[in-house]
């Protein structure tokens, strides 16, 4: 492991933005082949069936070779000149307000860039062969290249505002991919948690984006963050914080978390996308992103790191009891999550940090995911790890890439997770004061139970003995490996779960490489010497893998599991949280749809029917002296004289 570094203050690190020039006034196609993809198959409808889905491979293909060229010509140019705006014209101009939309490529977009379209061109091939008896796979190809077009759009935006349109793009793809199969009501419920969920992070970013217009002007890039070098503490902070919130949503960061692990409602492949490549990363991409913001207010960062603490133990300690896979790979990617945003709130030295672990993170969870699908396709569709065992021996291929994936998120070396993880970890340690000792320690926590739920998913699918022998839906069970589209991804994926890490690591290539966006990096010592944390990281990720060994590969496994300790037990529910979210959110704020509709219905409606029914009222009453009789007319007529002839003679008198 390097020696820990530090970075120099934003402002002296990062140039001014250049227009671009040369193949990089390309960029706009990024967004553009996977959108008008997504537009051929929806517009088309059953007669692209037979060919969609290999247009949708093919445009995310194409855009991830463009990124490619981009990188090409970026890494020819000068580091300071590695920050390039591609104009697309007026946006609004309303008054003396004016926007450009337009595009940024700079190292970190074009990272994501990368990372979106490589893993995501890779689980478009995969999802060939796992759709391939639906059939409405050319609507799911067309989804996913939506999700892919509009994460780009995220991550390439120049202005918070077009960001938003990527923000909300990427909740909308998710929103039909987790509700793919809305014909079961539970997944539709659950596309609909999600959409919720985002929608209060949504919140968040609606408001962060007033806040920039109020105090700055404007809500592109330059504008914010050239003007919160001059702001003030307190509108930094409230800034920070909704972006914060919006980072929590879009995340599943506590404690918006709660929609993450019913996600797994859609197909494998998109719990791959958006665990791995899209969804969940543009919390992290947005902190990171919003860095000048972030260093003007130490509040904010302090609840960034906090924030991220608390997700990586809560995620961990939910994956230590989840039987679903799929469950306990998304309980993992909240953790893993959990560890990016502790980094990026440490402010500087913990930004690059972060998007390292977020790249090596996405090619390792796309391999287990995309191998959690494999098992599920070799065993009718089962999820409960419980009911699975042996596996290796009939799956060797899937065993073999899983198992990378396994090792790089342990972080043992050489594997990617070693050369990221343990760097947020030993940032963890970096300061004065408790900080360092209380975040740390948390950080290190987190990974000897890591160690421990991944282990146990590793050894209760793939070793030990065979529990997958009783009938499910009156068949027998027969485990066999997946086609070769399926399996294809997956090694590739696994070779960079084992070497990207170390080949990105080397010579500090990546930070270096972020280096324009996020600073230059000086020499920093931790707390503890750095082969202590090496040693003590290392210690406790073996303890967590021999106590899952003992339990769930030596040991015997229950098929039904026991009654657990009260912190199992609440780890099963997921701590509560839908449990604490109905007692704080959904209740009252039914109690008060109640009493609005209430109110409305009396109030509002009542007066409204009650003029209706006095009028009717009144007209039944005259109604009345409508007899039909010629003499009642002209005894009226003759009372009504009387009356006025009476009048006329009080008045005179």
């Amino acid at each position: 492991m390097h020696t820990l570094t530090s970075v120099l203050p934003w402002e002296a690190a990062v140039p001014v933005a250049q227009d671009a020039d040369g193949v990089v006034t390309l960029a706009p196609w990024l967004v553009l082949l996977p959108l008008l993809s997504a537009a051929v198959l929806l517009l088309l409808g059953r007669r692209s069936d037979r060919w969609g889905h290999w247009l949708g491979v093919l445009a995310s293909s194409a855009a991830f070779v463009l990124g490619a060229v981009l990188l090409l010509d970026l890494l020819g140019r000068p580091s300071d000149a590695r920050i390039l705006d591609v104009p697309l014209g007026t946006w609004i101009d309303a008054g003396t307000f004016s926007l450009d939309a337009g595009l940024r490529v700079d190292p970190l977009s074009l990272t994501f860039v990368l990372l979106v379209t490589f893993v995501g061109s890779l689980i478009h091939v995969y999802s060939v062969a796992y759709m391939d008896h639906d059939t409405d796979r050319r609507r799911f190809f067309a989804y996913l290249n939506l999700f892919v077009a509009a994460m780009l759009v995220l991550v390439l935006a120049n202005s918070y505002l077009l960001l938003f349109v990527g923000w909300e793009g990427v909740g909308l793809a998710s929103y039909l991919l987790i509700g793919f199969w809305n014909h079961h009501l539970p997944y539709a419920v659950a596309a609909k948690k999600a959409f919720v969920a985002n929608r209060i992070g949504d919140l968040g970013l609606l408001t962060a984006l007033g806040l920039m217009f109020a105090q700055f002007g404007g809500v592109d890039f330059a504008t914010v963050h050239e003007g919160a070098a001059g702001a003030s503490e307190g509108t930094l902070t409230a800034i920070g914080l909704m972006l914060l919130l919006a980072a929590c949503g879009k995340s599943a960061q506590f404690p918006l978390q709660s929609w993450l692990g019913d996600a797994m409602a859609g197909p494998t492949p998109v719990s791959a996308l958006i665990h791995a490549a899209t969804m969940v990363t543009a919390g992290v991409y947005l902190v990171v992103r919003s860095a000048p913001v972030f260093d003007g207010t130490p509040t904010a960062q302090l609840v960034v790191v906090v924030v991220g603490a608390i997700t990586l133990l809560f995620g961990a300690i939910v994956g230590c009891a989840k039987d679903d896979i799929k469950k306990a790979l998304a309980a993992s990617t909240m953790s893993q999550i959990g560890y990016m945003m502790l980094a990026a709130g440490l402010g500087p030295i913990g930004a690059a940090f972060a998007i390292f672990h977020l790249l090596t993170h996405g090619f390792f969870k796309a391999g287990m995911f995309l191998g959690a699908g494999s098992v599920m396709h070799g065993m009718d569709d089962q999820v409960d790890m419980r009911r699975f065992g042996g596996l290796g021996r009939y799956m060797k291929i899937t065993w073999a890439t899983f198992g990378l994936g396994w090792l790089a998120i342990l972080g043992i070396p050489p594997f990617s997770g070693f050369w990221s993880k343990d760097k947020i970890i030993e940032a963890a340690f970096v300061g004065e004061g408790w900080r360092p000792w209380v975040f740390g320690s948390v950080a290190l926590l987190g990974a000897g139970i890591t160690a421990f739920y991944m282990s146990r998913l590793f050894f209760m699918t793939f070793e030990g003995q065979r529990r997958w022998s009783q009938t499910r839906d009156g068949h027998e069970q027969h485990p066999h490996e997946s086609p070769a589209l399926m399996t294809w991804p997956m090694i590739i994926l696994a070779v960079g779960s084992a070497g990207l890490g170390l080949v990105l690591a080397t010579g500090d290539r990546f930070t270096t490489w972020l280096a324009p966006v996020t600073g230059h990096v000086e020499h920093e010592e931790p707390v503890l010497p750095v082969w202590l944390l090496v040693t003590l990281t290392l210690a406790v990720v073996v303890a967590g893998l021999v106590i899952a060994w003992r339990r769930y590969a030596v040991g015997t496994v229950p098929v039904t599991p026991p009654v657990g300790t009260v912190l199992t037990r609440a780890a099963r529910v997921d701590l509560y949280q839908d449990a604490v979210n109905d007692a704080l959110l959904v209740e009252p704020g039914q109690h008060l749809t109640r009493s609005l509709v209430y109110a409305d219905r009396t109030l509002v409606d009542g007066a409204a029917t009650g003029v209706g029914r006095g009028a009717v009222g009144l007209g039944e009453v005259v109604r009345k002296t409508q007899t039909g009789f010629a003499r009642t007319y002209a005894a009226t007529m003759l009372l009504g004289l009387v009356v006025l002839v009476a009048a006329v003679l009080v008045a005179q008198s």
